[in-house]
């Protein structure tokens, strides 16, 4: 009897050990598998679809704080776009890849990583990381950890849009609810989530758009996104509704520049707050002495980069994530229609996002996963 027990333990203990010989196997044969990375590069500044090509080579091993990243979707922002232009205010050394933006999965982990793992979702924790390729290999704090219950097309549009609207609702103005904000670009990817933060957290939001043949159709859509009004911008030169129906507004937000931010200056309530966040028509923002002297309206900038870049470790982002990841998650706010390519069609994405026109609000999305 003892020497049959003997003989079942040391049966058991060969085939835990040949499992664990088979894991360890496994997972060194998955970390030390190569990686063929395929990425978009420019070696000079230009228009995206001459100075942009594909490239492939193999991926280096991770070091002990540095993490694989696979990105999955990798959003084309007009940001993107001028920066491969060199138009844009902060430029990555040449050769660069471009994107910004994405979602991604971590794939391999050096050894003194403790805030990343396995499968997490990542999203980027800085600028200029180059999201427009298959994989990559980042130090571990170049990337944000984000809930996997976060789908990848919310994930991918996470960092540029809706932290704009977010951290420009709550730095300029202290608004409650009831209070009015004034926008224009309402239809624009941050416009249409400024709709839906005012919403949330209940204020009266009053959104300008071009005039187009399909107005009506453009105006039910934002309000049924929680815009409190829809105007033209012939409509606001002569509404008289921040005289009859809602208080005048304490916070104007702008990405249009010139006669558009004009008639929100006219709007805005004493000692009230523009901020300018974006210059689509090219035109300068013009202030009339009036406004600052008789109104003391306040006008400010805002760029998202710069903001990142002295809070990238702050309670302040990290509460702002979790918020809107939650936001996201459960439906009460949503990203803008977007088409998604396969990586390989890149030049439909980038000739399309800087539309002069301005109308389509159609944000392109590169899925890295389909070459």
């Amino acid at each position: 009897m003892a020497s049959l027990q003997v003989r079942k333990y040391f049966a058991t203990a060969s085939r835990t050990l040949l499992n664990v010989d088979f894991v360890t196997t496994r997972l060194m044969s998955a970390c030390s598998s190569e990686i063929l990375t395929k990425y978009l590069r420019y070696q000079e500044y230009g228009e995206p679809v001459k100075v942009l090509s594909i490239n492939t080579e193999k991926l280096a091993k991770p070091n002990d704080n540095q993490v694989t990243v696979k990105w999955i979707l990798s959003p084309v922002n007009p940001a993107d776009i001028n920066t491969i232009q060199g138009k844009y205010a902060s430029k990555p050394p040449l050769p660069a890849i471009p994107g910004n933006e994405g979602v991604g999965e971590i794939l391999q982990v050096g050894a003194g990583v403790k805030n990343l793992q396995l499968g997490d979702k990542v999203v980027p924790n800085s600028g200029h990381i180059g999201t427009w390729r298959t994989h990559a290999v980042y130090d571990a704090q170049e990337l944000l950890k984000i809930p996997k219950e976060l789908g990848n097309l919310e994930a991918s549009m996470l960092n540029v849009n809706p932290c704009t609207a977010y951290r420009m609702l709550k730095d300029f103005e202290c608004l409650k609810p009831g209070d009015s904000v004034l926008q224009n670009g309402g239809n624009s990817a941050v416009g249409q989530n400024v709709i839906q933060l005012c919403k949330v957290w209940g204020f009266k939001c009053v959104s300008v758009v071009r005039d187009r043949p399909t107005i009506s159709k453009l105006k039910d859509e934002l309000i049924n996104l929680g815009a409190t009004e829809v105007l033209t911008e012939e409509e606001i030169r002569t509404t008289s509704i921040f005289k009859n129906e809602l208080p005048r507004p304490k916070l104007a937000l702008n990405c249009i520049g010139g006669k558009s931010a004009l008639e929100l200056l006219r709007h805005l309530n004493k000692n009230g707050t523009m901020v300018t966040y974006g210059g689509m028509s090219r035109e300068p923002v013009t202030v009339p002495t009036s406004a600052l002297i008789f109104k003391n309206i306040t006008v400010k900038g805002f760029w998202a980069t710069a903001w990142t870049n002295s809070n990238t470790d702050s309670k302040e982002r990290r509460e702002m994530y979790d918020e809107l990841a939650q936001l996201l998650i459960s439906k009460n706010l949503k990203p803008p229609a977007a088409k998604i390519v396969p990586f390989n069609k890149y030049q439909e994405a980038v000739m399309n996002t800087l539309s002069i026109v301005g109308k389509t609000g159609l944000k392109y999305i590169l899925d890295m996963t389909k070459e």
